[in-house]
């Protein structure tokens, strides 16, 4: 080997680690950790659950059968039940709903007491998961505890007909900022490539763009 060839295949290599190191420095190009190395987002119970619009909620008034109720949020964010009306319910935790529905109730029963149970989720339209361009189905996913990217893709029905996958991004917010991942979808959904199985947060937007022809 001529040192003239040697010495172009070497420039050939750095600016092959050039542009590799340039990829990787652009935002949509940040990686990700897994679903099996994420440390999980902790739980959403019902004490500090937010009620969201579109949620379900069984209300029991103790001993008051007859005025009790399952009721879902509207979108305006109300719910109304036998004898309270219009009562807004978006932004309280059950425990805080059930509380405000006594004070209405106390106008009419003797010492109300009230327990309110959310037995759908779709959460606050802060905390839902949204998916946007070529899916099957797009679509707003309540989030669940343990949520991967798999799961988000089960729900909205896979990827279109036109979809480029592996051009996709997630969108999130980190410490007040939002920054861009890139997500390789054809190869999560078609190569099972587990290592694109990312945790989801509250909050996380999936972009799917069209594949060019």
């Amino acid at each position: 080997m001529t040192e003239r060839r040697a010495s172009g295949i070497a420039l050939n290599l750095i600016c092959m680690l050039l542009a590799s190191l340039l990829v990787a420095a652009c935002g949509g190009g940040q990686t990700l950790p897994s679903a099996q190395t994420a440390t999980p987002v902790a739980a959403t119970d019902q004490s500090n659950y937010r009620i969201g619009p579109g949620d379900m909620l069984e209300v029991f008034v103790w001993r008051n059968p007859e005025i009790s109720a399952t009721v879902p949020v509207r979108p305006d964010g109300k719910i109304s039940t036998p004898l309270v009306e219009d009562m807004v319910a978006v932004g309280k935790t059950p425990s805080q709903l059930a509380r405000d529905m006594e004070v209405v109730l106390a106008k009419f029963i003797k010492a109300p007491s009230v327990n309110v149970i959310v037995s759908e989720f779709k959460g606050a339209f802060s905390e839902q998961v949204r998916v946007v361009g070529q899916a099957a189905n797009p679509q707003s996913i309540p989030f669940r505890e343990g949520m991967t990217l798999l799961d988000v893709m089960i729900s909205v029905g896979g990827l279109g007909e036109f979809a480029a996958g592996n051009r996709a991004k997630l969108v999130r917010k980190e410490n007040g900022k939002t920054v861009e991942y890139r997500v390789r979808l054809n190869d999560l959904l078609n190569d099972g490539d587990i290592d694109q199985n990312i945790a989801i947060r509250p909050g996380d937007v999936v972009i799917i763009p069209e594949a060019y022809f």
